[in-house]
């Protein structure tokens, strides 16, 4: 046995076009997973893929303390899309290293030791990050973890304000909770959370690992609250699924962030992926794209299977059907006989994540698929 980590599935991919991926026999698979919201272009986007080949023939690698064009342009492009002025990059190689990093550069800035997390949060499965994430199954395996962590309620205003003190370095949430159950923050809580960390000096952490780069219907979720963190992360979309991740960070959060270091930081190869990416996302409209089709699609399937589930909800193309049963059961159906990827997100919830290329004909297809199976 080589692979004893993943749970193989039964399917072989071959390679994938747009919102389609296809097994070696020769079958077609819609993707309403995108392997974890890492292909909002769609598989194999041309402006990527020839973007990714002609950094490939001109240079590999080299570390990041020598200056690359094509990673100051990634540089230049992240800090100029950030969020209000979180303007300073970190270039990294996935989620759970943004998330390290920006732990890391909080408790540096603050000179404090206290980070407040919340109930169903996942932040990743370094030991940092892990003990920042809540649930067990994910953090009893590898105990102790990091200290100095507090956990409230998600979506608690008053919880949060109570938490956050002097002693706080950062808070860190989801402004969407994916692995959690696809769950919205309201605009209120939000901003709660960033009058808690203004109030005591604690710098307020968005992980948008899996809500950014246009999912939600902005570019950043938070944009979508008007609410600016201290530090916003972000990975899996963008770089179209080469491995790398972001942590975008206001100044005097970047000023006091400390040592922190990385061999593969800002490969030259991966920061054209992200480049191109980004430009596809910005050029083609899909946080737009995202908005109307996401909306189109909650609407058709409130009216196909909103009596037959517990709820239907999420924003943009990040989408959670809480079915009365597991979840689980139902991946194998819509896989097999309907040719349909999807993901689960705990144990009743069916989360639809697809590329951001998705339109009409697609959602449709999966509304009839879900009509028959839940």
């Amino acid at each position: 046995m080589t692979n004893f980590v993943f749970n193989e599935k039964p399917v072989r991919i071959a390679r994938g076009e747009g919102p389609y991926l296809y097994s070696e026999g020769g079958d077609e698979f819609l993707d309403f997973g995108a392997s974890y919201a890492v292909t909002p272009t769609g598989h194999c986007h041309p402006d990527v893929v020839a973007a990714t080949q002609e950094q490939l023939e001109e240079l590999l690698y080299v570390q990041a303390s020598y200056p690359v064009g094509v990673r100051d342009e990634l540089f230049e492009k992240l800090s100029t899309l950030a969020p209000g002025d979180a303007d300073n990059v970190w270039l990294c190689n996935s989620g759970t290293e943004a998330n390290e990093a920006a732990l890391k550069f909080a408790r540096s800035a603050t000179g404090r030791s206290k980070i407040v997390a919340t109930t169903r949060g996942f932040h990743g499965r370094t030991m940092g990050a892990l003990a920042t994430t809540w649930k067990d199954k994910y953090k009893k395996p590898f105990e102790p973890l990091a200290g100095g962590v507090e956990f409230v309620e998600y979506g608690d205003g008053e919880a949060m304000a109570e938490a956050v003190d002097d002693e706080t370095a950062a808070v860190i949430l989801e402004p969407l909770q994916g692995e959690g159950g696809i769950n919205p923050a309201s605009t209120e809580y939000l901003e709660a959370v960033r009058e808690a960390c203004d109030d005591h000096g604690a710098a307020m952490i968005l992980d948008e690992i899996q809500t950014g780069i246009g999912r939600t219907g902005d570019l950043w979720a938070c944009e979508g609250h008007g609410v600016t963190p201290d530090v916003l992360t972000t990975a899996k979309g963008i770089a179209s699924g080469l491995p790398m991740g972001a942590t975008l960070c206001r100044d005097w959060v970047a000023e006091g962030a400390g040592p922190h270091g990385s061999t593969f930081s800002g490969g030259p190869v991966v920061c054209a992926a992200a480049n191109a990416t980004l430009d596809v996302v910005v050029e083609e409209d899909l946080p737009g794209n995202a908005a109307s089709m996401g909306d189109y699609l909650q609407t058709e399937l409130d009216a196909a299977i909103g009596d037959e589930v517990r709820d239907i909800r999420g924003q943009g193309l990040m989408l959670g059907v809480e079915v009365k049963r597991g979840a689980n059961r139902l991946l194998p159906k819509l896989a097999m006989n309907h040719g349909i990827l999807a993901l689960p997100a705990g144990r009743t919830v069916l989360r639809l994540l697809p590329p951001l290329v998705v339109e009409q004909e697609h959602c449709d297809s999966v509304v009839d698929a879900l009509s028959e199976v839940v």
